[in-house]
């Protein structure tokens, strides 16, 4: 799996106090988990650029993901459910814990069964971030753009946005229902 790499294109992503001081006030006050979903959406469009954002809870015991949270309804509609197999990715991001960083349309296919849905939006680049509570992780914050490469700046963004939107995930999950047969993700 890709590490968080890219040293050539090191930068800095400037992270506005007033944009941060918002997002922690919504979160702080989020009765609903769409709330918190919504800031944080907001959050990494504003930081990172257009892009397609979707936040997952992980079901550890079915290997099945459920999407709690999507930029794009259309093309990824909240309540997609996906069984993961047992592949190098599922190991990487879901069992280990660690992020993976995919760049251009080779890497994308590797781990992508949806690739057409992503190279329809002209997406290019993904940095999927696991989200963990406890050591474990609960779910994904995933976050795909037309783009070439990611800076270890943009990595490290995205990378607190998906702890921020932890408990969101954790409240999301406790609410789903089990799954009866797997959708189309």
């Amino acid at each position: 799996m890709t590490d968080i790499v890219n040293d050539a294109a090191p930068s800095m992503v400037t992270l506005p106090v007033a944009l941060l001081a918002s997002l922690c006030d919504t979160l702080a006050r989020a009765a609903k988990p769409a709330i918190a979903f919504d800031a944080i959406g907001s959050a990494t469009a504003a930081l990172l650029g257009p892009g397609l954002l979707t936040i997952n809870a992980y079901r550890r015991a079915s290997s099945e993901v459920v999407r709690l949270w999507s930029s794009d309804t259309t093309a990824y509609p909240v309540g997609g459910r996906k069984y993961k197999a047992d592949t190098p990715w599922t190991r990487w991001v879901l069992h280990q814990g660690e992020v993976f960083v995919g760049e251009g349309d080779v890497a994308l296919e590797a781990v992508f069964d949806d690739i057409s849905t992503i190279r329809g939006l002209s997406l290019s680049a993904v940095v999927n971030v696991p989200v963990c509570e406890r050591g474990q992780c609960i779910g994904t914050f995933n976050f795909l753009a037309a783009r070439s490469a990611w800076t270890q700046s943009e990595v490290a963004v995205l990378r607190l946005l998906a702890q921020m939107v932890a408990p969101a995930v954790m409240a999301a999950s406790s609410c789903l229902m089990p799954a009866t047969h797997i959708q189309k993700f």
